[in-house]
């Protein structure tokens, strides 16, 4: 390209900036950004009707660390028999559980989101906290955008899943990451990975259980039940059985239980694949066939109770427990909004705040 043609096609698209020749000085440096956290969960359907559910499940088993099946395969069975027929089924156990402000997950985690926020700026912290759901709204990509608004630049992320797993805690982070490379000034951004054997965590639920236990006196078995996961993911690499275990492990010890007062299971099967064992309601059947009349179940793989473990656990399992000859079913409820919990996870929160900014100056 000759010189002549070369210049003029510099100038036609790379013209020589104008010079403002007010700018004597370097911009101003810019003021350390706000800080933000983003307290996640799963998610929940805006009302137990059948279409809110059935737009809730197409975003959730749509992901693909959730169900790992090839999207072709999946996709016909996901969008034929099962968001046609699953929605209308599940209707009825989400209008038994349904409170007045929500589903009790969105209830419960918008109470541990005001709770931390309180207890921050009441310690002197300066500190924008929003509740996202990783499927359904507040979503991932609100939550953040709401921060930015604001003028975060530093966003902590708080998966609100005491064990890691793929399919939790890692799909939070790709949602995360998927909406900041989205925004030309990216956050810095933190992630709380796992908080299972926190005594942040033991400790408060340890303490709900043994309160529990001074008021209606202690049970034969105790069952830690937790959600399931396919055992192919398992012998992948997810750390999550272990994970489930160190839990269990660590809330014994705090209650001084022996390895013959509780029982560690896992719940909420879906599909033909073997899941983790042992199952919840089969193993529940099988100590009550066994002449063991009184049981308690926890589940501490949930910070705040939902369909899981409020129809599933308290209501399928009592049932099946009692027709196999049990007399006593006991389930001690999810930590939600335990004032205890709730100043542990601001302390958690706080920790890994460390080195921001969060203190107001000037």
């Amino acid at each position: 390209m000759s010189s002549f043609f070369k210049s003029l096609f510099q100038k036609r698209f790379w013209p020589e900036p104008q010079r403002d020749s007010r700018l004597v000085s370097w911009p101003e440096p810019a003021r350390p950004g706000q800080v933000g956290v983003v307290l996640v969960n799963l998610g929940t359907p805006d009302a137990p009707t059948p279409q809110a559910i059935r737009r809730y499940l197409r975003e959730f088993l749509s992901d693909p660390r959730v169900i790992e099946i090839p999207k072709l395969l999946w996709w016909p069975i996901l969008n034929g028999p099962i968001l046609m027929a699953r929605p209308r089924k599940l209707a009825p156990r989400y209008q038994s559980i349904w409170m007045q402000g929500g589903s009790p997950l969105m209830v419960y985690t918008r109470r541990q989101t005001e709770g931390v926020a309180a207890a921050l700026t009441a310690r002197g912290h300066v500190v924008e906290v929003e509740t996202a759901m990783r499927y359904g709204e507040p979503s991932i990509e609100r939550a953040m955008l709401a921060l930015r608004d604001k003028g975060c630049e530093h966003i902590l992320v708080v998966p609100l899943y005491p064990q890691y797993a793929s399919s939790t805690t890692a799909t939070v982070i790709d949602e995360v990451t998927r909406v900041a490379s989205h925004l030309r000034n990216q956050p810095a951004m933190r992630f709380i990975k796992r908080f299972h054997t926190d005594a942040a965590f033991i400790v408060p639920l340890g303490d709900q259980i043994a309160r529990f236990w001074e008021t209606h006196g202690r049970p034969q078995k105790l069952v830690m039940s937790f959600h399931g996961l396919p055992r192919q993911c398992v012998d992948m690499g997810d750390p999550y059985c272990r994970d489930c275990y160190e839990t269990a492990r660590a809330l014994a010890a705090y209650l001084k239980l022996s390895d013959q007062d509780y029982l560690v299971t896992f719940q909420s099967r879906f599909g033909p694949a073997k899941w983790l064992e042992p199952y919840t309601e089969p193993t529940l059947v099988d100590l009550a066939r066994h002449g063991v009349t009184a049981v308690d179940i926890v589940c501490p793989g949930f910070l705040a109770d939902c369909l899981e473990t409020l129809e599933e656990i308290s209501d399928e399992c009592r049932e099946a427990f009692i027709h196999a000859g049990g007399k006593q079913f006991r389930y001690i409820p999810a930590l939600n909004d335990n004032p205890l919990w709730i100043a542990s996870l601001a302390t958690m929160v706080e920790q890994h705040l460390q080195g921001w900014p969060t203190r107001r100056t000037g």
